[in-house]
């Protein structure tokens, strides 16, 4: 929420009817991101994202024209770990479309830098944008530059001595994209200016935020999972091998390795995340409907609730059908949407509070 504390602040009524083009055009780049990651969970579930093996940012951009192109896209390939001890079946036509799928996740990269900078600078010649919004716009450029170095390097984890990319520094790679979808919207909404609405409860206020965290902790959870591939084992539910907890989570040593590089830990950890989240959500509706109930900003703790049941019921349906590819996909970008909402429930509270 700090992104979009000192652009609050400085938006009266008045200048947030200006400001609507730019929250718009912010909404828009929030969507982009949350392509991206749809994308990016598509190159992962595929095993594409080791495919390209250089990062060329400029020229990068330009894919295999000839087919003496995608001969010397094929042999880099061929010389990594991924291929000579998991993939070296593949023929030059079975390298095509894992290539695209990586090509297009980079591409879009690109494209978001230039969606969102271009319309800043038209912003700026239009002086839609105040020296005090300017910070807040600055660092989301900067957080979305950070994404491709951080992109290149878990991709170059996996380019020597493994078969994919380290689960530390996937989870990385999300949790910073994460960051950025939130901090998206919390400053497009910031520009709508102070929210005329009765100031909320202390329990609306720490169960938002404590709720934003606990769901930002299970996206990073998430990436583990799907780091390890964690998902593929242990595709029962409610017991997980045979037991409600399973022994085994504390075999390796010193015993926090077990949480980040045990895939029965992994998964176990993911699971008690979302009981946690279900139960607190719970709670946390049963006090604000005593304390206040559903009005004004609170009005998004129903809507949140809903994406959470949701997502339960898809993280289940997913691992008991040993995740068939669009169900997690879906289950990554519903993950997404629900820290989105949870981060707009701050961000009206915040506009209410600055009154």
């Amino acid at each position: 929420m700090s992104v979009s504390a000192a652009t609050i602040d400085s938006v009266t009524p008045s200048a947030a009817d200006r400001l609507r083009p730019v929250r718009v055009w912010l909404y828009l780049v929030a969507a982009l991101v949350l392509l991206m990651v749809a994308v990016g969970g598509m190159t992962r579930l595929t095993d594409s994202g080791l495919s390209i093996t250089s990062w060329q940012p400029i020229s990068g951009v330009i894919p295999p024209l000839s087919d003496a192109d995608w001969q010397a896209e094929f042999d880099a390939y061929r010389h990594i770990p991924q291929f000579t001890v998991q993939n070296s079946w593949m023929t030059l036509a079975d390298f095509k479309p894992i290539f695209w799928w990586e090509w297009t996740h980079r591409f879009l990269g690109r494209f978001i830098g230039l969606a969102f900078f271009v319309p800043f600078l038209v912003f700026l010649f239009q002086r839609r944008l105040s020296w005090r919004l300017a910070p807040a716009l600055g660092l989301l450029f900067v957080m979305g530059g950070l994404q491709g170095f951080i992109g290149w390097w878990m991709v170059s984890s996996g380019l020597a001595d493994r078969v994919d990319v380290s689960q530390y520094r996937l989870a990385t790679h999300l949790g910073a994209a994460a960051l950025l979808f939130a901090s998206l919207v919390a400053v497009a909404r910031g520009l709508g200016g102070p929210l005329r609405a009765a100031a909320p409860s202390r329990t609306e206020i720490v169960g938002a935020a404590s709720l934003a965290g606990l769901v930002y902790l299970q996206i990073i959870a998430g990436a583990f999972v799907a780091g390890l591939d964690a998902g593929f084992g242990y595709n029962t539910w409610p017991l997980m091998d045979g037991a409600l907890i399973p022994a085994g989570l504390g075999v390796m040593e010193p015993w926090w390795r077990n949480i980040f590089e045990n895939a029965l830990t992994v998964q176990f950890v993911h699971r008690s995340i979302a009981y946690t989240i279900v139960v607190f959500a719970a709670v946390l509706f049963w006090f604000q409907g005593r304390a206040g109930g559903f009005a004004h900003t609170a009005a998004w703790l129903p809507r949140i609730g809903v994406l959470i049941l949701c997502q339960l019921a898809l993280g289940i349906t997913t691992l008991l059908l040993v995740v068939p590819l669009p169900l997690a996909l879906g289950h990554q970008v519903l993950a997404f949407m629900l820290f989105g909402t949870a981060i707009a429930w701050l961000a009206d509270i915040w506009r209410t509070t600055v009154l």
